[in-house]
């Protein structure tokens, strides 16, 4: 959001706000979702995912501080862009899982790791999937059951793309497994809006997943086992908008990827895999 005097603050959570990006487009919705996460009382403040190379955008990041740590849910652009600058403004490091994302003796982020920053607790949960980079925040003590920053494993509307061959499937599946298990946090996505019960909607994630890779099968049956994901995309996503077909030949790879793979070839011979296919 904008105003004549520039970005928005907006209220998202009990610890956090955000600045919404100008880059709205039909893989990031509105825009992205730049989050500022701090305590009350607390004098310094932590950004996650900075967005664009926007100058306007920054400077409203900045002003919201002291920033004193910046994190990256993972490594896109629209996530990632404005990082370096924004490490310029505020002198604060900048921390991700892909080292070529951290700046300013930012140190990579590991799965598990709790964060102390912004008079806040903040948990590194790897969520790999939609890229193999993707990490999600989890702040314990945002509200009644927590809240977590989900980046763009979990979006605020529709469902994410699976980046393949750097995101595939079976990551993806698990991660949403991870995330069920932290119950009725709230979502805080970065694109779209905040959403209530995570484990909810990981549950439909999954039930999404599972009922495209029904389609995909049923594509394969019919256009024989070798066809290429643009003949599969073709007939399972018949009536996908121009602007995304190749965020759904991308993710019709993955599933593929996951059924001529170790998935498939166990279901082939009749047995059960160990995770839920989606």
């Amino acid at each position: 959001m904008t105003s004549a005097s520039g970005p928005v603050l907006q209220r998202s959570s009990a610890l956090t706000r955000f600045v919404l990006a100008p880059n709205p487009g039909p893989m990031s919705l509105e825009g992205t979702n730049s989050y500022v996460l701090r305590a009350p009382g607390n004098p310094g403040a932590v950004v996650v995912d900075p967005g664009p190379l926007d100058e306007a955008h920054l400077q409203a990041l900045a002003a919201a501080g002291p920033v004193e740590l910046v994190l990256v849910t993972h490594r896109h652009a629209d996530h990632t862009a404005g990082a370096a600058r924004l490490h310029q403004v505020t002198g604060a490091p900048v921390r991700a899982a892909d080292t070529a994302h951290c700046h300013g003796g930012g140190v990579p982020l590991k799965d598990g790791q709790v964060i102390h920053a912004g008079g806040l607790e903040v948990r590194v949960v790897a969520t790999p999937g939609h890229t193999s980079d993707s990490v999600c925040f989890h702040l314990p003590g945002d509200g009644p059951h927590g809240s977590v920053l989900s980046g763009d494993t979990i979006l605020g509307r529709g469902t994410t793309m699976l980046d393949y061959p750097d995101g595939t499937l079976g990551d993806y599946l698990a991660s949403l497994d991870k995330l069920e298990a932290l119950g009725p946090s709230a979502v805080l996505p970065a694109h779209g809006p905040t959403l209530p019960s995570l484990a909810d909607v990981a549950r439909a994630y999954r039930s999404h997943r599972l009922e495209r890779l029904e389609q995909v099968r049923a594509a394969l049956a019919s256009l024989g086992p070798e066809a290429s994901a643009g003949d599969v995309a073709d007939v399972v996503y018949a009536d996908v908008d121009p602007s995304v077909r190749r965020a759904a030949e991308t993710s019709v790879s993955a599933q593929l990827h996951y059924l001529r793979g170790d998935a498939g070839q166990q279901q082939a011979r009749g047995a059960t895999p160990g995770e839920t296919v989606g």
